[in-house]
């Protein structure tokens, strides 16, 4: 793992606390029990990440935004209340073992510091992880991914698919196609295909689709992908057949450009195309080409570097050379904002538990308290410079989603634009009952008795 250079005065702190423990011990001293005062100063914040691998480079641009936020928040705000952050990288190439452990080596935290919220940075490591997050009070955040019934906070304490879930992200794609065609009623014989990965992650969303169709009247279509994705021949010749309206491309890595050029070839419109959360950054449509132009894509993670966070970050952490930024065209990039975004969650959930349990390291267990009342409304927004780039945010025991909504932006070629009005919400009333019900017969399954759901 690869510890960074910035923060090393709390190994000195340490030593010298242990040295004077040491000391008062030989000499038979009563000593006064520990405290907080006499602990670590810094907060430890490990990141998983692939920065090696099939998708290292959707990832890498992820770690620079959110290590430059944590450098903004460090530099220019003197850390979370005072207390500074530091943080080491354990490679996972996106793989399930090597993500698992990854978790166990650092979830004894480090230096003294606990680790307040891991991020495993992939949906099958979330998933691997949903168990010994529980038995370790480590709470697992998973922007805009993850297991979906672990919204339910009630049965899933320690998963937290803030933000964006991928069945919140189906139902956004179905209002935005509702809007095309001028209302939900018109979604009548409508047909649909959802061209996915085939893998948990993609098969994520087909229950809900489902539902959704028999609920609208659409036609859903499913047509799975085999990892990485290189060859799609077969189906884009399907969907030839099929001739569907709008084609759900849930992909990943590779598989993208690979279907926005294949369906290119076929003669489907790229513009009736709508990516996934992970089929809409611009390391996704610019290994395209031309035939790129006009893809739209659903994200909580809007593209653009106007947003005042984004202009603080370049002005004091970019342009000082602090950023391990290389390509400048990732500034204000999808899956940047991204990393932007998932450290501005993670630094207010830390700090809203520090208003109940003091201006200290936080260890999991109560940054699990303070996820669980994280709130970010638009005031709060607009004082962290974040309004437009993070929608308004409230998670409770019942909610570890908190959002729901994501904006539809669309490829000019060059770079994303917003294409739809403000943030597109997910019909949640609908969504809400099912994800229950889910969640309750996964507890039912493992033997789990629910929380009640209290506020405290």
């Amino acid at each position: 793992m690869k510890r960074n250079k910035e923060n090393d005065s709390m190994k000195k702190a340490s030593l010298k606390a242990a040295v004077a423990f040491a000391v008062a011990l030989l000499a038979g001293a009563s000593l006064p029990a520990p405290s907080w005062a006499d602990g670590p100063k810094e907060q430890y914040f490990p990141l998983a990440t692939f920065r090696v691998g099939a998708y290292a480079s959707s990832g890498i641009p992820v770690w620079n935004g959110e290590i430059d936020y944590f450098r903004y928040i460090n530099d220019i705000e003197g850390g979370i209340n005072g207390v500074k952050l530091f943080w080491d990288e354990c490679e996972t190439e996106w793989e399930v073992e090597k993500g698992v452990e990854c978790y166990e080596r650092v979830k004894a935290g480090k230096d003294g510091s606990p680790v307040p919220i891991f991020l495993p940075h992939g949906d099958p490591i979330s998933k691997a992880l949903t168990e010994k997050s529980v038995a370790d009070k480590i709470p697992i955040m998973t922007i805009a991914y993850g297991r979906t019934e672990s919204l339910d906070g009630r049965v899933f304490p320690y998963s937290f698919p803030t933000l964006f879930t991928f069945w919140s992200e189906a139902s956004s794609v179905v209002n935005y196609i509702a809007e095309l065609q001028g209302g939900k009623d018109k979604l009548k014989g409508v047909k649909i295909a959802t061209v996915y990965h085939d893998s948990p992650y993609g098969k994520e969303t087909q229950f809900i689709l489902d539902y959704l169709s028999k609920e609208y009247g659409f036609e859903n279509i499913q047509i799975p992908v085999p990892h990485p994705g290189n060859d799609q021949s077969a189906q884009w010749a399907k969907i030839r057949q099929l001739k569907p309206d709008y084609v759900f491309l849930r992909g990943w890595g590779v598989m993208t450009p690979v279907a926005i050029k294949t369906a290119a070839k076929t003669g489907f419109p790229v513009d009736h195309i709508i990516g996934g959360i992970w089929s809409g950054s611009e390391e996704d449509v610019r290994p395209a080409g031309a035939v790129g132009k006009g893809y739209k894509a659903v994200t909580p993670f809007p593209a653009g570097a106007d947003f005042e966070i984004l202009k603080r970050i370049k002005e004091n952490i970019v342009d000082k050379g602090k950023s391990d930024l290389q390509d400048p065209k990732s500034f204000g990039s999808v899956y940047y904002n991204s990393g932007v975004i998932e450290a501005i969650i993670a630094v207010e959930a830390i700090r809203t538990a520090q208003a109940k349990f003091g201006n200290r390291p936080i260890t999991g267990e109560e940054a699990q308290w303070g996820l669980e009342h994280l709130k970010l409304d638009e005031a709060r927004l607009k004082e962290i410079g974040a309004d437009g780039l993070v929608q308004p945010l409230e998670l409770s025991i019942k909610d570890h989603e908190g959002g729901g909504a994501g904006k539809i932006i669309q490829w000019d070629g060059e770079k994303f634009n917003v294409v739809s009005n403000g943030w597109v919400r997910s019909d949640r009333e609908i969504l809400l009952p099912l994800i229950y019900e889910r969640a309750a017969a996964y507890a039912k399954e493992k033997g789990i008795t629910p929380r009640e759901d209290v506020t405290n």
